[in-house]
């Protein structure tokens, strides 16, 4: 039988070292699911919160007290209505009493406990037969930001690469990864150079050196491999927005200037993907970007949309954007980040699927997006907690060509 027999959860670490939460379901006949949520430090403040106001502890006490009880005899099969019941128990519209990550964690375990009832994968679970893609895997390279100390202003310098397989475009990112490290270390001698909280490599360089770093190596593995491999940014610019100016080491952009500076950025560097390049509350910045470079590159909000379905709907009035960043611990539970992601859809948005920066060794991001149809996935190039979703992409790509 596919009810819930026992409902465990644990205090772990992240990839930070910082804790979070894992929750474990098992069933009446066997089946079992374990879920882990990450952590993010570049948070939309109107992201549900990750945990009440006294923190992990305190979600672990609630829960064993609150939630456990009321999962207990509930049916696995059922994701919808266990859903909406962490709703119910929480009471709120952000999870500030249970914690969105402890709701996340619960909802991806009971949905991992369903597919495991029903013996099929849980991209199947997710998607059923309309799971017929693979994201393109789109990764951090150079970082700065809230990611790292002495970086770059703005947050990611990405690669993405669209080879013939997700497998190529997973080692190929990797390369380049590899290549960039080098690059760095030949323009810096002598100059310990680092990674940040995604294994991206940190430097104390010029915004536009690391723009020209990114282009050169792409370009040279454009040449060699024959893939399509593009640059792309994540700003973060909220968190360099202070007192309505946009605050760079030499200088101080105005909303105008920064618009401008943006759209001048996607034409010199060719950038495929431009993420957060506003403050998350300008809808109508992000609707003029949009209209003035949405035709070359994907526009995505991030910390505009924070993977809530409202939110989304301002923008898609207002053509805010063209694609959507979609966390599943931005929103809470499995059932409402597929409201947003067929919403996305339905409005014509690209979706990338993304990982957070304090990282766990859990994979389901990977089939979660595969099953959902995802078009890019936001996962980091290296490191254990990122790979784990990259090797997951891998095997279910060998797994839909049998």
């Amino acid at each position: 039988m596919s009810i819930i027999d026992s409902v465990n959860i644990r205090k772990i670490l992240d990839s930070r070292g910082n804790p979070t939460v894992e929750v474990d379901v098992l069933t009446i006949s066997g089946a079992f699911g374990s879920a882990i949520a990450p952590a993010g430090a570049s948070k939309g403040s109107h992201e549900v919160k990750d945990y009440p106001p006294k923190g992990v502890d305190e979600a672990v006490r609630i829960f064993k007290e609150k939630v456990v009880p009321e999962l207990i005899g509930l049916d696995a099969l059922d994701q919808k209505g266990i859903d909406s019941i962490l709703h119910e128990i929480d009471g709120t519209d952000n999870f500030s009493n249970i914690g969105g990550n402890v709701a996340i964690a619960t909802s991806i375990a009971v949905a991992k406990a369903g597919a495991d009832f029903l013996g099929i994968p849980l991209y199947r679970y997710v998607g059923g037969i309309n799971s017929i893609r693979i994201p393109f895997p789109l990764g951090n390279v150079i970082g700065g930001g809230k990611h790292a100390i002495n970086g770059t202003t703005i947050q990611e310098f990405l690669v993405l690469t669209m080879a013939d397989s997700v497998k190529n475009s997973v080692f190929t990112n990797a390369e380049i990864h590899k290549a960039i490290g080098k690059k760095l270390k030949e323009k810096m001698p002598g100059v310990s150079i680092g990674m940040g909280d995604e294994k991206a490599w940190v430097a104390s360089i010029k915004d536009e050196d690391a723009f020209q770093i990114l282009v050169d190596v792409i370009d040279e593995y454009r040449s060699s491999t024959g893939y399509k491999i593009y640059p792309a940014a994540d700003f973060a610019a909220s968190s360099f927005y202070v007192n309505g100016k946009y605050r760079y080491r030499d200088r101080e952009l105005s909303r105008e200037e920064q618009i401008n500076y943006v759209a001048e950025l996607v034409e010199k560097y060719g950038l495929f993907i431009v993420e957060d390049p506003l403050e998350e509350n300008d809808f109508e910045g992000f609707a003029k970007l949009t209209e003035m470079v949405g035709s070359k590159c994907l526009i995505v909000g991030d910390d505009l949309f924070v993977t809530n379905i409202e939110r989304l709907r301002k923008g898609v009035e207002i053509n805010a954007a063209n694609a959507i960043l979609l966390k599943p611990n931005q929103i809470g539970t499995l059932s409402d980040f597929i409201k947003t992601v067929n919403f996305a859809k339905e409005s014509a948005y690209s979706t990338v699927f993304s990982h957070r920066s304090g990282e766990t060794e859990d994979s389901a991001l990977a089939d979660i997006a595969v099953g959902l149809n995802a078009d890019y996935i936001k996962t980091g190039t290296v490191g254990g907690e990122r790979t784990a979703k990259l090797n997951q992409l891998i095997r279910i790509e060998e797994e839909m060509e049998e």
